[in-house]
C-alpha cells in the first residue's frame, strides 16, 4: 500500500460496528483466514478511502474496498458483495494502519460495545484535538528544551498510531507527526531533531510486542526491513555533519543524544545492529569531528567502564567491549584496543562494520604502518563475514602495499593463515600483484577446471606468462576425456583449441603437432571423441 491515510479512533470504531453490520460472523471468519494466509496480494490506496487490491481464491479476484462506506464495497468473485474476499482486504489495511486485526474478526462480540466505545473514541478525539493545538505550543519551544523533552513530545504526538504496529507504514506515519509539528530550527539543531526522530521511531519499532520470532531475539521480516530503512536513514543524517561553530552551544543536547544510543547499544542483542552502528557512526561523524580531545574519549570510557556494574547480565558485552575498543582506538592505545576487538571472539563472532570502521579512519589519516598492523591482527576476525567484507579487507592492504612496498609479505602471510576463508581474496591478489605460478599451482591442487574461469580472468596470464598454463589445460584435457560422452570431449576440443593458440604464441608448433596427434592415435577407438576433433577442425 502506498501513502496509506490514518484514522482516528472515533473512525476505526465505526469500522468495526459497520463490519459487524455488513458481513457475517462466518464471513469475517473466512476473512480472516484468508488474510492469515497471505492471499491479499497487491493493494493500491486511491482516493477518499478506496482501496484497490487483489485476493487469491479459487482464482485471482479484483476486490475495491471502500472503508468510508462498505456498502459500496465491490468484488470479482460470484458473491460480489459482502464476501470474505472484502473482509481480508480491510483486515491488511488494518495491519498497515497498525490497529488491531482481532478487533475486526471479533466484531460481533464486540458489537453491543460500539456505541458506548463510539462516544468514549468521540470524546478522545475532542480531547486530542485540544491537546494538538498544546503540541504545536510546546514544539515552538523544542530550541530550548532538552532532548527529554523531545521525546515525551513525540511519544503524545504518535500515540494515536496504535501500539501493535511493525512495518514500514508505521514509520512512515510515525515519521510523519513528527516532520508535521517540527518548528524551524538552527542550522546545528536540525540534524540534530532528525536523529532523535529516527531514533525514537526506532525504538518503538523493535517495542512492539508482535516484532520478535518465538525466540524473542530474531525479529520479524517487516520489522527487519522498516529497521533497516531506518538505520540507512540514520547513517545518511550523520554523514551530513555538524556545523562546529553552532553545535559546540548545543553540547549538552548531543551528550544527551549520545547517552540515549549508548543505553540502548549496552542492551541490545548481539546479533542485532541497529544501535551499534549507530553508536560507531556518532562518533565518526558527530562527536569525533567536533570533540577530539582525549579527555572526551576517557570521559566515554568511564560511561562504559559504569556500566559494567549498572546493568549486569543485561549488558550486551560484545557491543561493550567493541565500544571501549573504538575509545582506545581514538586514544592511540592499540594494544588495550585490540585486546578488547580479540576478546569479542569469546562472545561469539564479531560483526564485520566495527573492523572496517578500523580500517577507514585509519586509511583516512594515511596511518599506513598502523593500518598494517591492524590488518594482520584483526584479519582472521573477518573469517565467518562474506565475501564482500572480505574484498573490502583486501582493498585496504593495496592501499598500505602501494604505500610500502615491503609490506606485501605480511599481506600474504596473513591472507594464507586466513584460508580458507581469504581463498577468494587471496586467488584475486595472486593474479593482481604478478604470481601467476602460485595462482596456476593453487588450481592444480584443487582440481580446478579451465572452463570454470572466463576467458577475461586468463588473459593476464596468457599475456605474461603462457607456459604457465600448458600443464593447466593439458591436465584438464585428459580429465574431460575420461568422463567419455559428448560433453566431457567438446569440452576437451573447446580447450584443445585455447592450447593451439598457447602453442603458436610460443613459437612451437611442431611439439602440438606431436601433441594433437599423439593424443587422436591414442584414443582412436573413441568414435565420438574422433568426431568432436574433426568438427573442431584439430584433425584433418
Amino acid at each position: 500500500m502506498n501513502s496509506i491515510p490514518t484514522i482516528d479512533d472515533a473512525q476505526w470504531q465505526q469500522l468495526i460496528q459497520s463490519t459487524a453490520e455488513h458481513f457475517s460472523d462466518v464471513t469475517i471468519k473466512q476473512g480472516f483466514q484468508y488474510f492469515k494466509l497471505g492471499r491479499v496480494r497487491s493493494t493500491d490506496t486511491g482516493e477518499d478511502g478506496v482501496i484497490d487490491a487483489e485476493v487469491q481464491g479459487k482464482e485471482l479476484y479484483r476486490v475495491r474496498l471502500n472503508w468510508n462506506s462498505l456498502e459500496d464495497s465491490e468484488c470479482s468473485c460470484p458473491v460480489s458483495k459482502d464476501c470474505k474476499h472484502i473482509v481480508a482486504v480491510m483486515m491488511a489495511y488494518a495491519q498497515a494502519l497498525g490497529r488491531s486485526v482481532h478487533a475486526l474478526a471479533n466484531a460481533h462480540a464486540a458489537g453491543f460495545r460500539s456505541a458506548v466505545y463510539a462516544g468514549q473514541a468521540a470524546e478522545e478525539q475532542r480531547l486530542r484535538q485540544a491537546e494538538s493545538v498544546n503540541w504545536r505550543e510546546k514544539a515552538e519551544q523544542l530550541a530550548e528544551q532538552p532532548i527529554s523533552a523531545w521525546y515525551e513530545l513525540f511519544e503524545l504526538c504518535t500515540a494515536s498510531l496504535g501500539a501493535n504496529a511493525n512495518n514500514s507504514f508505521y514509520v512512515k506515519n510515525a515519521l510523519s507527526s513528527l516532520h508535521h509539528i517540527k518548528p524551524p530550527l538552527p542550522a546545528a539543531l536540525d540534524p540534530l531533531y532528525e536523529l532523535n526522530a529516527h531514533l525514537f521511531v526506532l525504538g518503538k519499532l523493535l517495542k512492539q510486542p508482535n516484532a520478535w520470532a518465538s525466540s524473542g531475539t530474531y525479529l520479524g521480516y517487516h520489522t527487519h526491513i522498516a529497521a533497516d530503512q531506518l538505520l540507512r536513514v540514520i547513517g545518511q543524517i550523520m554523514a551530513g555533519g555538524l556545523a562546529a561553530a553552532e553545535a559546540e552551544a548545543y553540547r549538552p543536547r548531543l551528550d544527551e543524544t549520545l547517552n540515549r544510543i549508548r543505553q540502548h547499544m549496552l542492551v541490545e542483542p548481539r546479533n542485532r545492529k541497529y544501535y551499534a552502528h549507530t553508536y560507531i557512526q556518532f562518533w565518526l561523524h558527530w562527536k569525533r569531528p567536533l570533540h577530539p580531545e582525549p579527555a572526551a574519549y576517557e570521559d566515554e570510557l568511564r560511561h562504559l567502564q559504569a556500566a559494567e556494574a549498572e546493568l549486569g547480565t543485561a549488558l550486551s558485552k560484545t557491543h561493550w567491549l567493541i565500544a571501549q575498543g573504538l575509545m582506545h582506538f581514538y586514544l592511540n592505545r592499540d594494544d588495550e584496543a585490540l585486546a578488547a576487538m580479540e576478546e569479542t571472539r569469546h562472545q561469539g563472532d564479531l560483526p564485520a562494520g566495527p573492523i572496517l570502521h578500523f580500517f577507514q579512519v585509519l586509511y583516512n589519516e594515511a596511518q599506513w604502518e598502523r593500518l598494517k598492523r591492524w590488518l594482520i591482527r584483526l584479519g582472521p576476525m573477518l573469517e565467518s563475514n562474506i565475501t564482500d567484507h572480505m574484498r573490502g579487507y583486501h582493498a585496504y592492504w593495496q592501499a598500505v602495499v602501494e604505500q610500502s612496498p615491503d609490506a606485501l609479505g605480511d599481506m600474504w602471510d596473513t591472507l594464507r593463515k586466513m584460508l580458507p576463508y581469504s581463498m577468494d581474496i587471496y586467488q584475486e591478489a595472486l593474479i593482481y600483484y604478478g604470481e601467476w605460478r602460485l595462482w596456476i599451482d593453487l588450481q592444480l591442487s584443487l582440481k580446478k577446471e579451465p572452463l570454470q574461469f572466463r576467458v577475461s580472468e586468463l588473459q593476464p596470464i596468457e599475456k605474461n606468462a603462457p607456459e604457465l598454463l600448458l600443464p593447466f589445460y593439458h591436465q584438464a584435457v585428459e580429465r574431460y576425456i575420461l568422463h567419455k560422452n559428448r560433453d566431457g570431449y567438446k569440452a576437451a576440443v573447446k580447450l584443445l583449441k585455447r592450447l593451439a593458440k598457447l602453442y603458436k604464441r610460443l613459437k612451437r608448433q611442431e611439439r602440438w603437432d606431436l601433441f594433437i596427434t599423439g593424443l587422436s592415435v591414442r584414443h582412436s577407438r573413441l568414435r565420438a571423441f574422433q568426431e568432436e576433433l574433426r568438427r573442431g577442425k584439430l584433425l584433418s
